[in-house]
């Protein structure tokens, strides 16, 4: 894969390359319209979000970072994002150009003080994964292996502006209006801010680890606070391939039974006991090894949940509780998805709106086991994901809607539902949790 010798990293170089990416997305668009005239209008748009999808990855790759991350992010979305965006950003997961060995010893030598050669016994220059925010080098030192993140140079300080520059895309992607709009994106600011934080992400990996080590078939690396900094973190080197790649050619059910429970019950846990979660799943955070054991890595993006968000959200897991008319939309106002000032028809469309994706989405809770390989139940969730994207009436009313909290949490179900899909994980004993508690 071809390495990267620079990242653009002051507000006006950014702000250029996202801009000569938007010159190309509107040739993109002529060529649609001309496209149009000789072929049908579905290869034609089939062709556009091929492009489109090609050229904005390419141009937030040379970025990395925050705007990188978005796109990250989007490509869990998979029932609002048509499918050619889904494929090329999924890439941002764990599959991105990485820096050439010459800037990452500089980079190195600029957040510790130091060349890797005078901490590490041995230190690989060439990365072994690069992903949104940082990538990954192999080192030794004592005979042990160990894997090394630096953070790309510039990432920590671009946030507030990559942001800035990529939030009318967002407003308008997803029919985000009104004045309270500006909780969401902070929301995300916050936590990314939070990600560029190694100090902060070993503490959490540390407490995550130390609290889900007795969950059965989960691993986690060892961290080396003495060989970590701000921006560097260096943990154990753990063995094993990336969780799609062993979703691709995975024929052993026991195994992916085993794999789905852990998972599973690693989630499910950090919500209901530690009231804080591993807001981040997605293949290239999760490692399986030859024994059949699931890795977790990159506790950078934890979200802590708080009761007052947690109580109604899962309240409104329960059937009995969808169907009490009153009591369901008295847990709408909590939550902020219905608001006091909203007419009639925003009230009844909201909650209507609601109703049906709660009573579906909801349904793995509604019974002791649950069958995560069921393509029906993912087909529904993405019929409605489509049906719900191209109303016209929604687009009318202001989607500004529900507590910041739901961006995390949702995007952690999202993410989680689509691992357990990718894994064909079947008889997952939903409870199970409590019997580690």
């Amino acid at each position: 894969m071809k390495t990267i010798d620079n990242i653009p990293t002051s507000k006006i170089q950014r702000a250029t390359k996202l801009v000569s990416t938007g010159a190309k997305v509107g040739v993109n668009y002529l060529r649609y319209y001309g496209d149009k005239i000789v072929n049908t209008e579905v290869e034609a748009k089939e062709r556009l979000n091929k492009n489109n999808a090609t050229d904005i990855y390419d141009g937030l790759k040379q970025l990395k970072g925050s705007a990188l991350k978005v796109a990250q992010m989007l490509s869990m979305e998979k029932s609002i994002l048509p499918q050619a965006y889904v494929e090329k950003f999924s890439l941002a997961q764990f599959s991105v150009p990485p820096l050439s060995p010459p800037l990452v010893i500089k980079t190195f030598k600029k957040y510790f003080g130091k060349l890797p050669y005078e901490l590490f016994d041995t230190f690989n220059a060439t990365s072994v994964n690069a992903a949104s925010i940082g990538q990954v080098h192999m080192a030794t030192k004592n005979g042990k292996k160990l894997a090394v993140k630096i953070q790309y140079p510039g990432v920590a300080e671009s946030i507030t502006s990559d942001l800035a520059m990529v939030k009318p895309i967002a407003m308008s992607m997803f029919n985000i209006k009104g004045k309270d709009s500006d909780k969401y994106f902070k929301e995300v600011e916050y936590k990314l801010i939070e990600e560029t934080n190694y100090i902060l992400e070993i503490e959490q990996s540390k407490e995550v680890s130390k609290a889900c080590a007795h969950i059965s078939n989960l691993k986690f690396p060892k961290y080396y606070e003495e060989l970590s900094s701000e921006r560097i973190i260096t943990m154990d080197y753990m063995e094993g391939e990336h969780l799609s790649e062993f979703t691709a050619h995975n024929t052993d059910q026991q195994k992916a039974q085993k794999l789905g429970q852990a998972l599973w019950d690693f989630y499910m846990y950090q919500i209901h006991n530690l009231k804080k979660v591993h807001a981040d799943p997605h293949p290239g955070n999760f490692l399986v090894s030859e024994k059949g054991e699931l890795i977790a890595l990159d506790f950078g993006c934890m979200k802590t949940i708080p009761m007052e968000f947690y109580s109604p959200y899962f309240e409104l897991a329960l059937p009995e509780n969808i169907n009490n008319q009153a009591y369901f939309v008295s847990k709408l106002y909590e939550l902020e998805i219905l608001k006091e000032d909203d007419n009639k028809e925003e009230l009844e469309f909201f909650t209507d709106m609601f109703h049906e994706m709660l009573s579906l989405f909801t349904q793995p809770f509604h019974k002791e086991t649950f069958d995560f390989s069921d393509k029906t139940f993912f087909g529904k969730i993405a019929e409605l994901g489509e049906r719900y994207s191209k109303s016209t009436d929604l687009k009318k009313m202001n989607g500004n809607r529900g507590s910041k909290h739901f961006i995390y949490i949702n995007r952690t179900f999202f993410g989680l539902y689509n691992l357990m899909f990718d894994l064909k994980a079947q008889h997952i004993k939903i409870n199970n949790y409590l019997r580690l508690l």
